[in-house]
């Protein structure tokens, strides 16, 4: 009667496992008490069979229920009574005296989904388990299934079942590490898993069977790899919460695939399973509804791969997060299917916040309600990514609900926040690529028209915005999951405009478009027709020539499509290298689809959305001809947003904890700053395809020392070659013999990698702390926030980050992704004292002003010739860094170094049409006009052409104040030198020298160095007598007498005879012997 009084409709079950006084140990009873209805044996036997049991014999009766009993809910719904005989699986006695209230509680989590029905469940019976201990080994199977073990879960639960002391063990080491006893102090704690540890390794040494040794000792290893847990935290009525998190150190996680995150939470329930990967303490990335139960991190990973890459232009590094609802209504409406999937969602972003700690207003770090096996973890900000794209205001709440300390900036892009499809910002920022792409082939897209095809719809954001960017667009086909669209040879105005209405109309499709406004022989197919006919208009627009095809054939045109643009917006892999398989594509849906890399006839593709070619497949189209990047560089200005976003919501949580400002006025001032933050953004894109057109640019003469960088990052551990495609040392020896450089692509992807170990690097040094380089700060917010609140730049929580993500994209971007690499195997110097220079010869050569002035040329002047000016410019650039790191004293701080270094150099500018020697003179305005000739500003032109002067100034500097004279003296000192020994000419031809092997770069570098030593050293002593200019010269040549005439001689000989490495190397050594340091 007392089962009977607890039914609920809420709690309609109740079970009493028994045993009669005549049946065998082997043997138990079970009751089954069921409100509402009876269960049918097809639902109780697998439950039980699962428990480690076989049905014998069973009964079923309806209990007859007093009516109008007060006590109960619902006093006159009918009550079944299910009694059955059972019989323990393989023999061996039940204990019920032990077993009973365990094996009750297992039966009912499972009829009532509060756990999953598998064999597991068979650990309460052959060891004694609790139901929330099998949870817990249900849930490290879980997560090793999505981690990559071949066992099966059927083979993983036998297993366990067949060894249940070690089961039993392993969920003790578990406890022992993470049960939140009162007292226990870190070393006794360790004591105690070392000797369960060692009980457990004793118990192993005799499985017999390699398999399942190899599953135990994994299950062990899962154990040691967490350090984090939710499992003891309780909800608000003290019952354990129903999802379970672990966070893991994903190094320690055996044989886990390549990359490895820095850390990984598993999330697991009856209801979802969920994972988030993080790269970095300060980490960020979209969290992902994902269709793919059985590999979800596998997708997963894929994708966090690129952020990693693409979020080397941000502060955080690269994260991501894909949960799979469990229970999603079968044959439910979208409005059922969404709202389980936000609930599962909710609970996602739930059980990350538990896991983390959070700060206090004082800045003091708050830890989390677990027993916590790593430092201070407070920083978790995630983003909208597939199927969350609306899913931002409901994750901040959660995280308003448990007081974390980012507030409404754990998830970028709510209502508060940018609104990334309203911006158009990673189609704009894709677009900055394109635009980039056809400039360089001296084609202005946005006036002269241009063809294109593409994957996606109007609807989308990426797709939608990208055809939207030039009015001269024609889109003459594309594609997304539910039609193909064909407009042989659209009008540009017309298509734009209904282009632009289908954005604007909710939910649209293809089908929506207006077929009276395409063109002759064009259409809209649906992809579930059998088969389509093609118009000879639209055979020819798209370049397959047969008329009947099925749908799949006529993407696969589309993607082939002999036109000048192939953009991506749209989710799947498309494009794979002719070596790879659709399996290593790893995107099943679209195989009967999937074209190889060197099947591209487009001239450029955009990447506006993530993982449209494999990477290979990236490499095989750029070797083939076709222009492109990555998807991390294409697509990177949406994760910049948000993160921009994210820091200003930081920044002025200050002023608004202490009531300078208001919710609404933070909202309104955010909202006013979108212009800025879309200007910040783009800047990036720019600069960062800019960057790899220059690396790319530079071709051979790099290799060698990209094949440094790549050493380097191998050796610590920070770059798997194989993991990035990259070309190890045989194929790199390969290609340099073909006379092949590392292909745009792979470019991308060690600029992202020199970018975040710099980084890196910079962070663990004091530059950040520097008052001079804090400046960069500046240059990331909008001007209006500094002004308005000063504190909330200086005191904002990733102030350090912030200056270093500045500097470290700067860095790069201006001087290429091996300027670390160079300078420090010219130098020897750290990259604290690399950054330093940087920032002193950026500044001192107001280098910043150049390359944008040269930048504003976009479209005005070849291409071609825009690269060569910015190439100049950083030719300037590592020359001059390699000069300061070997003679300036960066200690004492970089702002005097940098005021006395650019009022120098704006002297001797100012002078030099009084101080260069004649034959200087002509060159310099031959130089002028032909630049202007091509288009260059005449003040731009003249700044270009004094480049190759001003480039010796701060060795003009140093001699003036090493003699004490004017810097004007200096200078035409100095060029009066080098006019003498042909020193210009002799430095233009090595420049010319092609040498792609590291060492001989190296050398190259170094005998320019040395030339410029001995013509500094000259400099000085020519001056010793107080004269200046050709008289000095004059007077000095004089007094040394044939010894320099015949160093004279020998170098200008050399300049004139074709030079090679080993030449420059004696012209130098020869003028070295004349000025001895």
């Amino acid at each position: 009667m007392k089962i009977l009084e607890r039914l609920t409709p809420d709690r309609p079950l109740g079970v009493d496992f028994y045993r009669n006084s005549t049946d065998a140990p082997a043997c138990a009873r079970l009751k089954v008490w069921s409100q509402g209805r009876p269960i049918p044996l097809s639902e109780r036997v697998p439950v039980l069979e699962h428990m480690g049991f076989r049905v014998v014999e069973e009964s079923t009766f309806r209990v007859a229920t007093p009516t109008g009993d007060a006590s109960s809910a619902q006093p006159d719904a009918p009550v079944w009574l299910h009694d059955m005989q059972l019989e323990r699986l393989g023999g061996g006695a039940v204990d019920l005296d032990l077993l009973g209230r365990r094996l009750e509680a297992v039966f009912l989590m499972a009829m009532r989904g509060m756990a999953e029905d598998d064999g597991y469940n068979a650990l309460a019976l052959v060891a004694a388990m609790p139901w929330r201990d099998i949870a817990l080994v249900r849930m490290l199977s879980r997560a090793l299934r999505q981690f990559g073990i071949r066992y099966s879960q059927d083979y993983m639960w036998a297993t366990l079942t067949r060894h249940p002391a070690i089961a039993e063990r392993i969920v003790a080491l578990f406890h022992a590490r993470f049960a939140p006893r009162q007292g226990l102090s870190v070393d006794d704690r360790a004591d105690h898993e070392t000797e369960i540890l060692h009980e457990i390794d004793t118990a192993l040494d005799a499985v017999d069977s390699l398999d399942e040794d190899r599953i135990l000792r994994r299950f062990v290893n899962l154990v040691l790899a967490a350090v984090r847990t939710t499992y003891y935290q309780l909800d608000r009525d003290g019952l354990p919460k129903p999802v379970m998190a672990i966070k893991f150190d994903s190094r320690r996680i055996d044989d886990l695939p390549l990359p490895r995150p820095l850390y990984e939470v598993f999330v697991y329930s009856p209801r979802l399973e969920a994972v988030h990967l993080r790269f970095g303490k300060v980490a960020r990335g979209g969290i992902r509804w994902s269709d793919r139960p059985q590999d979800f991190r596998t997708e997963v990973l894929g994708l966090v791969k690129a952020q990693q890459v693409k979020n080397a232009v941000i502060v955080p590094v690269g994260a991501k997060g894909g949960f799979v609802p469990k229970q999603l209504p079968v044959g439910g409406s979208r409005e059922a299917v969404q709202a389980e999937a936000i609930a599962s969602y909710e609970l996602f972003m739930g059980a990350l916040l538990d896991l983390t700690d959070t700060i206090a207003p004082d800045g003091q770090v708050i830890p989390a309600d677990t027993v916590r096996h790593d430092g201070d973890d407070p920083y978790l900000v995630v983003a909208a990514d597939k199927g969350t794209a609306t899913f931002s205001d409901i994750a901040n709440g959660i995280a308003q609900a448990h007081g974390f300390w980012l507030d409404d900036a754990f998830a970028s892009g709510g209502s508060a926040g940018y609104d990334h499809k309203v911006m158009g910002i990673t189609a704009r920022g894709a677009w900055e690529a394109v635009k980039r792409h056809f400039r360089e082939m001296n084609v202005d897209i946005g006036k002269v028209p241009f063809t294109a095809v593409g994957v996606g719809d109007m609807s989308g954001d990426v797709f939608g915005n990208g055809m939207l960017r030039e009015r001269t667009t024609k889109l003459i086909a594309a594609f997304d999951h539910r039609d193909i669209f064909i407009d042989p040879t659209p009008n540009p105005g017309r298509s734009f405009e209904e282009r632009a209405r289908l954005f604007a109309l909710p939910r649209s499709s293809w089908q929506d478009y207006d077929k009276s406004l395409i063109s002759a022989g064009g259409g809209v197919f649906p992809r579930s027709a059998k088969e389509i006919t093609l118009s000879k208009e639209a055979q020819a627009a798209i370049g397959l020539k047969k008329e009947r095809v099925t749908p799949a054939e006529l993407m696969s045109a589309i993607l082939k499509a002999p036109v000048d643009l192939l953009f991506f917006g749209g989710i799947g892999t498309y494009v794979r290298a002719p070596e790879e398989t659709n399996d290593q594509a790893g995107d099943r849906a679209n195989d009967a689809i999937r074209i190889t890399g060197p099947e591209l006839r487009c001239k450029v593709v955009g990447e506006g959305a993530n993982l449209g070619l494999t990477q290979r497949g990236r490499i095989s189209a750029a070797l083939a001809g076709v222009r492109l990047n990555t998807d991390a560089i294409d697509n990177s200005a949406g994760v910049n947003t948000s993160d921009v976003e994210v820091n200003l919501k930081i920044a002025l949580g200050r002023p608004l904890r202490d009531g300078r400002l208001d919710r609404p006025g933070r909202d309104t001032l955010l909202a006013s700053l979108t212009d800025d933050v879309a200007r910040v953004v783009l800047r990036n894109n720019y600069q960062q395809t800019q960057a790899l057109s220059l690396a790319q640019r530079r071709g051979l003469e790099d290799l060698g020392f990209q094949q440094r960088l790549m050493q380097t990052l191998e050796r610590r551990g920070l770059l798997d070659r194989a993991v990035e495609m990259l070309p190890d040392d045989v194929e790199i020896a390969e290609r340099r013999s073909r006379g092949v450089p590392l292909a745009r692509p792979e470019l991308a992807v060690l600029l992202a990698y020199a970018k975040l170990s710099l980084s890196h690097d910079l962070l663990e040094s004091s530059i950040p702390d520097d008052a001079y380089l804090g400046r960069e700060l500046g240059r990331y917010f909008p001007p209006v926030v500094g002004e308005r609140f000063p504190d909330a730049l200086t005191e904002h929580r990733l102030r350090r980050d912030i200056i270093v993500t500045q500097l470290a994209n700067s860095m790069i971007n201006r001087g290429g992704p091996t300027l670390i690499v160079r300078i420090a195997d010219q130098t020897g110097a750290a990259p604290d004292r690399i950054a330093a220079a940087f920032a002193a010869v950026r500044d001192s050569f107001d280098m910043v002003a150049l390359n944008t002035a040269i930048e504003a040329l976009d479209n005005r002047i070849p291409g071609d010739l825009q690269l060569a000016l910015l190439e100049q410019v950083q030719n300037l650039l590592l020359d001059r860094m390699v000069w300061v790191l070997r003679r300036l004293d960066l200690s004492g701080g970089l702002a005097g170094i940098v005021d006395r270094h650019r009022a120098g150099i704006a002297a001797i500018e100012a002078a030099l049409d009084h101080v260069l020697p004649k034959p200087a003179q002509l060159a310099r305005a031959g130089r002028t006009s032909e630049l202007a000739a091509a288009g260059v500003p005449e003040q731009l032109a003249q700044q270009l052409a004094d480049m190759p002067q001003i480039g010796g100034a701060l060795d003009a500097i140093r001699v003036a104040d090493r003699v004490g004279r004017p810097v004007e003296e200096a200078a035409a000192t100095w060029f009066a030198v080098a006019a003498h020994f042909d020193i210009d000419r002799l430095s233009i031809a090595a420049r010319k020298i092609v040498v792609a092997d590291y060492f001989d770069r190296l050398a190259l570098d170094r005998a320019l160095d040395q030339i410029g030593d001995a013509a500094r050293r000259i400099t000085a002593e020519t001056m010793a007598d107080g004269l200046s200019g050709p008289a000095a010269v004059e007077a000095w040549t004089k007094a040394r007498g044939s010894a320099v005439d015949r160093v004279r001689a020998a170098v200008q000989e050399i300049a004139a005879s074709g030079l090679t490495l080993s030449r420059l190397s004696v012209a130098a050594s020869f003028l070295g012997d004349l000025a001895p340091g």
